[in-house]
C-alpha cells in the first residue's frame, strides 16, 4: 500500500507547530474546531481510510499573513464530532434564565433595584419565548423560586423605612415600579408559588446554578460538578466547549505540578503501524502532536477514582505551599513591620515632618515649618486632607509654646485656604465634615480679631513687613478675611445648586444660611471699623444678596395690626424693635450708591433693591427707581449673573404691578420673559432640553454653575397664570372692539397660542390644568358672562395652584373679581352695541354687579376714547347709541378696498423692480394716488360718521 506524500507546505507547517509548543496552544485556543479537510492531517484511523481520504483531492494550505507559525491545529473527525454539541430549544432557553436569574440575585445581593427591574424585564421576554417550552415540561421550579424571592425581598425592602431614606432617587422609583410589576406578574403563578413556598426545598437546577458559582467564585476548587445533574436545562461540563477552553487555561504553577503525572491520568490515541519507516514517523508526529492537546474526559469508575485522587493531591499540596509561605513571612515580620502597599511605580513624595524631639519652638521655627507644608501645596500627590490634619497640629502647638495671636491667625487663615482647595474642580463642592470645619474656624479667626484689635490683616500687607510676634507694635498678618467670607458664600450657593431641593438634606443645609448670615454680619462689623470703602461695599453687596429675596413678615404684620405696648411681651416687644428689612436694605444700598466705584455692584444693589420694594408690594417706588436707573438701556452688555438678576427683578415687579390691579404694567413687564418660551432657563432656574442640545459638556457646566438655589426660586406656573390672566384682561376687550378689523394687531401671541390649542380640541371636558381654566373663562368674558369667568379662574383648585400663593391672597382675589366685572362690562358693550339703541346705566348695574359711578366712569373713558360711539343722558340714566358702526356688507367692502390697494402697491414695486426706476416722480404719484384720491382706511371713515353724527 503506498501512502502520497504529503505537500511540503504542511510539512513545513508541522515542523514549525512541533518546535513551537506555544504557538500551538495559542492557535487551539483561537480556533478549536477547525475545518473537516483541514482535520484529516490528525486522523487516528486505518491506512486505507487515509489513503481514501486524501486520494480523491489535493489539500492545500494557505499561509495566514505569511507567518507559518499562526496556522490553526487540524483535529481528526472523530474527535470533531467528540467536541461538536448539538443542543436542544429547551437547553437553550432554559440556560438564557438561569444566566438572567443569576443576575438578579447578584442585583439583590448589593440591594441594586435598578438592575433588578432591568434584568426582571429581560426574564419576562425570555420566558416569553420559552412558552411553547414550558407548555409542554411545565413551569420550572427555579424559576417559581425567583418569583417568590423577588417580591418577598421587595416587600422587605419596602417595609424599611430607614433603608428607603436613604436609597438614591432612581434606586427609589425603580423599588416602586418594580413591587407593583411583580405583584401584578406573579398573578399568573399563585398557585406554583404556594406550593413552592409550603415545601420550599431547591432543585436541581438551582443546585447546579450555586455550584456554578461557588466554582466561579474560588480559584482553589475544580470545574467539575459530578455530584449535580443538570440535564434538564444545562449541559455537562465535560461537553460544554468552555471545559475545554478551561483545561487549556489553567495555570503555569499547576501545569508544572500535573507534569510529573500527566502520562499516567490521561488517555492518548495511538497511531496505526506502517511498514514505510517515513510513514512511521510522520505517524509518531501526527499522534504527538494530537495526544499533546487532546485530552479525553475518563470514562470508567477507576480513572474517576483516579482523577479524584489527583485533585486532592494538588488541593493538599496547594495548601502546604500557601503555609509554607505565611511562615516565611511571619519570620520575616519578626524583624520590624511590614506594611502591604499598592503596586505600581510610587509617587515620589516626603511628607513634610513635625518638630524633631529636643527642639526649641520659636516663631522662625514655627513659620518655617509653616512654608515647608504649603510648598507641598497643589503638587501632584498631595494628601490634602494630610496637610489640613498637619496645620491644625501647627495651630495646636503655637498655643501649647504661647507664640501669639499673630501666628496663630496666620496659620488659620492657611488652613481656610486649603479647606477651599481640598475639591480642586469647581464644580464639586464640600463636603459637610469639611464645611462644618471651614465655618468653625472662620468663627475662631473673626473671635480672635475682635478679641486682638491690635492686630491688622489686608492684602496690602507684604510677608516681608509682616510682624507676627513683636508686641511693642500692631501685629501685621497677610491676608483677606473679606475674600474668604466671600469664597465661604459661593461654596454654600455651590452647595444648594449640588443638593436635592426635594430630600430633607436641603433643609439641613439651607439650616447653615442662618450661621453663613451670622459670619457676614460680623465681617462687616470689623470692615465697618478697619475696612476700606471698597471692602464695605462688598461685604455690604453679599449682606444685600442674603437679604433682597425675603419676605419680611414681621413688618408685614406690624403693618396690618399696629402694635400695643400694654398687650405685648418683652419678648415680642425686643423682636419688634429689630431693624426692618426694608430699613436695612434703604441703608445699604444707599452707601453702595453714593460710595461704590465699580459699575457692577451698584447694579446689583439696585437690581436687589427693586426686587424688595416690588416683593413687599411697594409698587412705585420699584417703578421709579427702575426708571431712574436706566438699566434696561444697557443691562444686555452684563454678565449672565446679572442679567439673570434682572430678569427676576422685572419678573417680581410684573407680580407686584398685577397685585396692584395694574395689569397693563404688569403684562408689559413679563411679555419679554415669557414670550421667549426660556422662562425657566432666563430666570435660572433649569436648562431646557433642546438648548442642551446646542451647548457642549464644558458650557453646558459653566450654565449650571449659574443656576439659582430652589429657595430663591419663582413659581413658574404662578408666573405664567398672572401673565395670561393680564392678557386675557386686556386682549378680550381688544378683539371685541376690533372683530371686524382686518388689521388689528396681537396683544400678546401667547395668549393667543393658546386660545387656538383650546379651540381645536376635538372633545371640551371641564378644565384640568391652569391654562384651561384661563382659556374657559376668556370664552366665558368674551361673551360677557362675568360670572362663569369668575367661576373658572377663582376656585379650588386654582387658589391651591397660584393664589393662595401670594401674601395677601384675599385681597388679590377681590383685585380680581372687580377685574373680570369691569373688562366683562367692556366687552359687553364692545359686542351688543349694534343691538341697543339705548341702555340704562342701573341695568348695567344690576348685570355686573357694579356700583353705579363706576358703571358711569367706565362709559365715560370708552366715549372720551372714541372705544365706544354712543353718548350719556343724565336725567334719564341712560347709553344712547350712535349708529356709527359699519354693517357687516360695508366691512367687508372696506377689507376689499384694503387688499386691492394693498395688490396695487405691491405691483408696482415689481414693475418698478424689473424696470429699474424706483423714483420720486413715481413715489409723488403713490403719494398723491393716497392723499387726493380720497383712500381711507376704517379710522377714518369711523370719524368721518361720528362728524356727522354729531
Amino acid at each position: 500500500m503506498v501512502r502520497r506524500r504529503l505537500p511540503e507546505v504542511t510539512q513545513r507547517s508541522r515542523l514549525l507547530l512541533a518546535a513551537f509548543p506555544l504557538l500551538r496552544l495559542s492557535s487551539v485556543i483561537r480556533e478549536p474546531l477547525s475545518a473537516v479537510a483541514m482535520s484529516r492531517f490528525f486522523t487516528t484511523g486505518s491506512d486505507s481510510e487515509s489513503e481514501s481520504s486524501l486520494s480523491g483531492e489535493e489539500l492545500v494550505t494557505k499561509p495566514v499573513g505569511g507567518n507559518y507559525g499562526k496556522q490553526p491545529l487540524l483535529l481528526s473527525e472523530d474527535e470533531e464530532d467528540t467536541k461538536r454539541v448539538v443542543r436542544s430549544a429547551k437547553d437553550k432557553r432554559f440556560e438564557e434564565l438561569t444566566n438572567l436569574i443569576r443576575t438578579i440575585r447578584n442585583a439583590m445581593k448589593i440591594r441594586d433595584v435598578t438592575k433588578c427591574l432591568e434584568e426582571f424585564e429581560l426574564l419576562g421576554k425570555a420566558y416569553g419565548k420559552a412558552k411553547s417550552i414550558v407548555d409542554k415540561e411545565g413551569v420550572p421550579r427555579f424559576y417559581i423560586r425567583i418569583l417568590a424571592d423577588l417580591e418577598d425581598y421587595l416587600n422587605e425592602l419596602w417595609e424599611d423605612k430607614e433603608g428607603k431614606k436613604k436609597m438614591n432617587k432612581n434606586n427609589a422609583k425603580a423599588l416602586s415600579t418594580l413591587r407593583q410589576k411583580i405583584r401584578k406578574y406573579n398573578r399568573d403563578f399563585e398557585s406554583h408559588i404556594t406550593n413552592y413556598k409550603q415545601n420550599p426545598e431547591q432543585s436541581a437546577d438551582e443546585d447546579a446554578e450555586k455550584n456554578e458559582e461557588d466554582s466561579e467564585g474560588s480559584s482553589d476548587e475544580d470545574e467539575d460538578d459530578e455530584g449535580v445533574s443538570a440535564a434538564a436545562f444545562l449541559k455537562k461540563k465535560s461537553e460544554a466547549p468552555s471545559g475545554e477552553s478551561r483545561k487549556f487555561l489553567k495555570k503555569m504553577e499547576d501545569e508544572d505540578e500535573d507534569s510529573e503525572d500527566s502520562e499516567d491520568d490521561e488517555d492518548w490515541d495511538t497511531g496505526s503501524t506502517s511498514s514505510d519507516s517515513d510513514s512511521e514517523e510522520e505517524e509518531g508526529k501526527q499522534t504527538v502532536l494530537a495526544s499533546r492537546f487532546l485530552k479525553k474526559a475518563p470514562t470508567t469508575e477507576e480513572d474517576k477514582k483516579a482523577a479524584e485522587k489527583k485533585r486532592e493531591d494538588k488541593a493538599k499540596k496547594k495548601h502546604d505551599r500557601k503555609s509554607k509561605r505565611l511562615d516565611e513571612e511571619e519570620e520575616d515580620n519578626e524583624g520590624g513591620e511590614w506594611e502591604r502597599v499598592r503596586g505600581g511605580v510610587p509617587l515620589v513624595k516626603e511628607k513634610p515632618k513635625m518638630f524633631a524631639k529636643g527642639t526649641e519652638i520659636t516663631h522662625a521655627v514655627v513659620i518655617k515649618k509653616l512654608n515647608e507644608i504649603l510648598q507641598a501645596r497643589g503638587k501632584k500627590g498631595t494628601d490634602r486632607a494630610a496637610q489640613i490634619e498637619l496645620l491644625q497640629l501647627l495651630v495646636q502647638i503655637a498655643s501649647e509654646n504661647n507664640l501669639g495671636e499673630g501666628v496663630t491667625v496666620k496659620i488659620k487663615f492657611n488652613i481656610i485656604a486649603s479647606l477651599y482647595d481640598y475639591n480642586p474642580n469647581l464644580a464639586t463642592y464640600m463636603k459637610p465634615e469639611m464645611w462644618q470645619k471651614c465655618l468653625d474656624c472662620i468663627n475662631e479667626l473673626m473671635d480672635i480679631l475682635f478679641a486682638n484689635p491690635n492686630i491688622f490683616v489686608g492684602e496690602n500687607i507684604l510677608e516681608e513687613s509682616e510682624n507676627l510676634h513683636n508686641a511693642d507694635q500692631p501685629l501685621r498678618v497677610r491676608g483677606c478675611i473679606l475674600t474668604l467670607v466671600e469664597r465661604m458664600d459661593e461654596e454654600f450657593t455651590k452647595i444648594m445648586q449640588n443638593t436635592d431641593p426635594h430630600s430633607q438634606e436641603y433643609v439641613e443645609h439651607l439650616k447653615d444660611e442662618a450661621q453663613v448670615c451670622t459670619i457676614i454680619e460680623r465681617v462687616q462689623r470689623y470692615l465697618e471699623e478697619k475696612g476700606t470703602t471698597d471692602e464695605i461695599c462688598r461685604v455690604y453687596l453679599r449682606c444685600i444678596l442674603h437679604t433682597y429675596y425675603k419676605f419680611d413678615y414681621k413688618a408685614h404684620q406690624r403693618q396690618l395690626t399696629p402694635p400695643e405696648g400694654s398687650s405685648k411681651s418683652e419678648q415680642d416687644q425686643a423682636e419688634n424693635e429689630g431693624e426692618d428689612s426694608a430699613v436695612l436694605m434703604e441703608r445699604l444700598c444707599k452707601y453702595i450708591y453714593a460710595k461704590d466705584r465699580t459699575d457692577r455692584i451698584r447694579t446689583c444693589a439696585i437690581l436687589c433693591h427693586i426686587y424688595h420694594h416690588a416683593l413687599h408690594s411697594r409698587w412705585y417706588q420699584a417703578r421709579d427707581l427702575m426708571l431712574m436707573s436706566h438699566l434696561q438701556d444697557n443691562i444686555q452688555h452684563a454678565d449672565p449673573p446679572v442679567q439673570i438678576l434682572y430678569n427676576r427683578t422685572m419678573v417680581q415687579l410684573g407680580i407686584c404691578a398685577f397685585r396692584q390691579g395694574l395689569t397693563k404694567d404688569a403684562h408689559n413687564a413679563l411679555l419679554d420673559i415669557q414670550s421667549s418660551g426660556r422662562a425657566k432657563e432666563l430666570l435660572g432656574q433649569g436648562l431646557l432640553l433642546r438648548s442642551l442640545q446646542e451647548r457642549n459638556q464644558e458650557q453646558e457646566k459653566v450654565e449650571r454653575r449659574r443656576q439659582v438655589p430652589f429657595h430663591l426660586h419663582i413659581n413658574l406656573e404662578l408666573l405664567e397664570c398672572v401673565y395670561l390672566v393680564s392678557a386675557m384682561l386686556l386682549e378680550i376687550p381688544y378683539m371685541a372692539a376690533h372683530e371686524s378689523d382686518a388689521r388689528r394687531r396681537m396683544i400678546s401671541k401667547q395668549f393667543h397660542h393658546q386660545l387656538r390649542v383650546g379651540e381645536r380640541q376635538p372633545l371640551l371636558g371641564p378644565p384640568e390644568s391652569m391654562r384651561e381654566h384661563v382659556v374657559a373663562a376668556s370664552k366665558a368674558m368674551k361673551m360677557g358672562d362675568w360670572k362663569t369667568c369668575h367661576s373658572f379662574i377663582i376656585n379650588e383648585k386654582m387658589n391651591g395652584k397660584v393664589w393662595d400663593l401670594f401674601p395677601e391672597a384675599d385681597k388679590v382675589r377681590s383685585m380680581l373679581v372687580r377685574k373680570i366685572q369691569e373688562e366683562s362690562l367692556r366687552t359687553y358693550l364692545f359686542t351688543y352695541s349694534s343691538v341697543y339703541d339705548s341702555i340704562s346705566m342701573e341695568t348695567l348695574s344690576d348685570m355686573f354687579e357694579l356700583d353705579l359711578p363706576t358703571v358711569h366712569s367706565i362709559i365715560s373713558k370708552m366715549i372720551i376714547n372714541e372705544e365706544l360711539m354712543a353718548s350719556l343722558d343724565q336725567p334719564t340714566q341712560t347709553v344712547v347709541m350712535h349708529r356709527t358702526e359699519p354693517t357687516a356688507q360695508q366691512n367687508l367692502a372696506l377689507q376689499l378696498a384694503e387688499k386691492l390697494g394693498s395688490l396695487v402697491e405691491n405691483n408696482e414695486r415689481v414693475f418698478d423692480h424689473k424696470q429699474g426706476t424706483y423714483g420720486g416722480y413715481f413715489r409723488d404719484q403713490k403719494d398723491g394716488y393716497r392723499k387726493n384720491e380720497g383712500y381711507m382706511r376704517r379710522g377714518g371713515y369711523r370719524q368721518q360718521q361720528s362728524q356727522t353724527a354729531y
